[in-house]
């Protein structure tokens, strides 16, 4: 269990630092890691149906849209299809376009559901490069790990 109490001991001194309202914030990679490691820990990837369907999926991830397209409204069932689909007792991730949306989603499952959520930085297509596009800076994607179109 070593790799493991490192990561999340990195994890949470990361989002101490960074002020998170939740237990911590992982790197695509660490989350990964975190991932093989912690029995039952689940992803949950709170992207939208088009951005699974045209961007591409992460194998084994719980998909649960934080916000619908194309009207952008909150998904007002969030926190009740999270309790259907996880255990209680398992540490969550959650991992967006971004690292934004999951943010928030890590924020609001922590606070209401008292459980132990971490957000996944850089998301799954990573930060904008200097042209403004997505996915070839950091990300899930962008890291080399499992992804599927």
């Amino acid at each position: 269990m070593g790799k493991l109490t490192d990561l999340l001991q990195l994890a949470r001194a990361r989002g101490h630092d960074l002020g998170l309202p939740y237990a911590g914030a992982l790197t695509p990679q660490e989350a990964y890691d975190v991932w093989q490691l912690a029995p039952g820990a689940r992803l949950i990837d709170v992207r939208t149906h088009a951005e699974w369907d045209w961007v591409g999926r992460i194998p084994g991830a719980v998909e649960i849209e934080w916000m619908s397209y194309p009207d952008n409204r909150l998904n007002i069932h969030f926190l009740a299809q999270v309790e259907q689909q996880v255990d209680r007792e398992a540490l969550l991730m959650f991992i967006c376009r971004s690292g934004v949306r999951s943010h928030h989603a890590a924020a609001l499952v922590s606070e209401a559901r008292q459980r132990e959520c971490y957000n996944v930085l850089e998301g799954f297509e990573g930060n904008k490069d200097a042209r403004g596009q997505r996915g070839k800076v950091g990300g899930w994607r962008h890291a080399g790990l499992p992804w599927q179109s």
